[in-house]
């Protein structure tokens, strides 16, 4: 259980991660503006885009992966596969991120596909 829980935090921790490059686009585009950040986030291009799109999309990807992941600790069916699979999830999901910001598009999709591969593998140990 503790890779598992490990793998949570990591995954809990991305999103405010990717949340760095968000504001150093936005200080290239005339400073942070901390009274309407959306608003300015909404103007960026490029790389800044790239940044905000993968900020965001690690939020989503958390619910997914943390619902599995107390899914199969509820259940108590924790086993090597779930432990595998949640740090191929982590895994990925560092790829993606990466893979973002560095304009890959087909790696990113592939990294994307994996990671939420790597969940529903977690999610199906406890059924």
């Amino acid at each position: 259980m503790t890779t598992l829980l490990i793998c949570l935090f990591i995954a809990m921790l991305l999103p405010y991660a990717a949340k760095g490059p968000v504001a150093a686009a936005m200080a290239k585009l005339g400073g942070y503006d901390n009274n309407h950040p959306r608003e300015q986030q909404s103007k960026l291009t490029g790389f800044g885009a790239r940044a905000v799109a993968a900020h965001q999309n690690a939020f989503e990807s958390l619910l997914i992966f943390g619902l599995s992941v107390l899914a199969v600790i509820a259940t108590g069916k924790v086993n090597a596969v779930a432990e595998t699979a949640a740090i191929v999830h982590v895994i990925a999901r560092i790829a993606y991120q990466l893979l973002y910001l560095m304009d890959r598009g087909s790696l990113r999709s592939l990294s994307w596909f994996v990671a939420i591969f790597a969940s529903f593998t977690v999610f199906w140990q406890a059924v």
